[in-house]
């Protein structure tokens, strides 16, 4: 994606969240959910304000359904933070931008 957010699936999922050297923030959305399109527009301006401190990547849980298993979503949006391969925190609901930046800043 040329947004800054890029998409994932089970196959990329290793190298792209669990190898990154970087903190990660994972969107595990859904194309019918509306909380998760007020999110993505967010997601894509934090994408590009933290451009080289952070990755920020997408999960559609109707095609990732594995993924969506494993980390246990029961809501979503659900945005999930790793860092070492490891979770680290995670916001279940359209959270505001403001919100979203201090928890980032946060965890960096």
């Amino acid at each position: 994606m040329s947004n800054g957010v890029t998409s994932v699936n089970l196959e990329s999922w290793d190298n792209e969240v669990i190898k990154s050297p970087n903190l990660v923030m994972v969107d595990f959305w859904a194309s019918w959910c509306g909380p998760c399109k007020m999110v993505a527009p967010t997601v894509e301006e934090l994408a590009k304000e933290y451009a080289g401190k952070a990755k920020f990547v997408k999960v559609n849980t109707d095609e990732n359904s594995e993924l969506a298993t494993r980390y246990k979503i029961t809501g979503i949006p659900t945005l999930i933070f790793f860092k070492n391969g490891e979770e680290i925190d995670r916001i279940t609901g359209a959270a505001q931008k403001k919100h979203l930046k201090t928890k980032i800043d946060s965890l960096l």
